[in-house]
């Protein structure tokens, strides 16, 4: 099989049984944005979670938008419990699977992306997109878009799954530690300043629909519901 393998560390380092495969293998930077049309060319991809969890994920997501290949998440087993269907990946293997666990789960992810793309190709879409919606906004989980009566908005992956959070909670209001923990993640160490700041863009993008966040003085913001204290 080709292989396209995003790792800093090399494919060696990630997964040392790969070696005795043969499969013909291409490496790139974990953070790098591979062309579609170019990563067409593989089988599949493999993404190097061992060193950098969130940045695979980060990657395992952009490329869940961009790339019709299936992809293949190599990491520890420290790690498992931060990988949900969210990600995207056809398989998992750890580092420490042999050769031969290697192959088969190489062959499965392979078997899986033919039967996708055969029923692509038949007209059959078996995918299957979950959306939720309040207020006219209207977030699809399988495809990272988010409309506004319709009209889409044109957000950034942060802009998105803090819009994707408020809307899925109509109601209710949650204070900007408590939306660092849910959409930001609990070992991220920046300031509670970077949800205001996002927030702000949010409202720019909603337009005249900007009320629907709102802020809730010494508390924090809530969506969908009245906007009776702005700070």
């Amino acid at each position: 099989m080709q292989l396209l393998c995003l790792t800093d560390h090399g494919p060696d380092a990630a997964l040392p049984g790969l070696a005795l495969l043969a499969h013909e293998i291409r490496t790139a930077p974990l953070a790098v944005q591979v062309p579609a049309p170019t990563a067409e060319r593989f089988d599949l991809v493999l993404v190097d979670g061992t060193a950098d969890i969130r940045l695979a994920w980060t990657q395992c997501l952009d490329l869940r938008r961009d790339w019709s290949i299936p992809r293949v998440l190599l990491t520890t087993e420290s790690a498992l419990s931060a990988v949900t269907p969210e990600w995207g990946v056809a398989e998992v293997i750890l580092t420490a699977a042999s050769p031969s666990e290697i192959e088969l789960r190489l062959r499965l992810a392979a078997g899986r992306g033919a039967s996708q793309r055969g029923a692509a190709a038949s007209g059959v879409d078996r995918t299957v997109h979950t959306a939720i919606s309040a207020s006219g906004v209207t977030i699809d989980e399988g495809n990272f878009t988010a409309r506004i009566h319709e009209r889409t908005l044109d957000l950034t992956y942060k802009e998105f799954e803090l819009l994707h959070f408020l809307t899925a909670h109509p109601g209710r209001v949650f204070t900007r530690d408590q939306l660092l923990d849910q959409v930001w993640g609990s070992d991220y160490f920046g300031g509670t300043r970077t949800v205001d700041v996002h927030v702000r863009r949010l409202r720019a993008k909603l337009g005249e629909h900007e009320g629907l966040i709102s802020t809730v003085r010494g508390v924090g913001y809530g969506f969908a519901r009245d906007r009776e204290d702005e700070e």
